[in-house]
């Protein structure tokens, strides 16, 4: 009984554990905050607004741009190549960690999947990205509920 009882303990504490770290809400309208997180260019663009040689070293997470006009974001590398910006819905985003843009513009994750480098990946049970993109679990040690050999 005593084991029962530990075992269903623990259990909806994992539960709980889970649902208190995933989105609320999944809808087409959420964007990323856009808080003061900078992406730095892995090359310099030149600021086609200007006159000037000023060369544009940084942009700034959510940074307007235009498809048809002035898009600043539009295949650009950054952070020493783990993003990639386009230009989604008239903001810059990075289709390598966006999981409202993940691998091209408007590609949404389902619940409880991160986007690790452009691929929606479910990180509760990928052994390559166990909890969260990148932590691996060892060689022959399975991930379960985002850590590396739970059960």
């Amino acid at each position: 009984m005593a084991s029962c009882l530990l075992k269903n303990t623990t259990i909806l504490s994992i539960l709980l554990l889970l649902f208190l770290n995933t989105p609320k809400t999944q809808s087409a309208d959420i964007e990323d905050e856009d808080d003061d997180e900078v992406y730095v260019l892995d090359y310099p663009l030149q600021n086609s607004m200007s006159r000037s040689r000023f060369l544009t070293t940084v942009i700034r997470k959510g940074k307007h741009c235009d498809p048809t006009y002035n898009n600043i974001c539009s295949g650009v590398s950054a952070n020493n190549g783990t993003s990639l910006l386009y230009c989604c819905k008239k903001h810059c985003r990075n289709i390598l960690g966006d999981k409202n843009n993940c691998g091209q513009c408007g590609r949404k994750c389902k619940f409880g999947e991160h986007c690790c480098h452009g691929i929606c990946t479910n990180v509760a049970s990928s052994a390559d990205h166990c909890g969260k993109c990148n932590r691996k679990c060892a060689s022959g040690v399975p991930c379960n509920y985002g850590s590396c050999g739970y059960a």
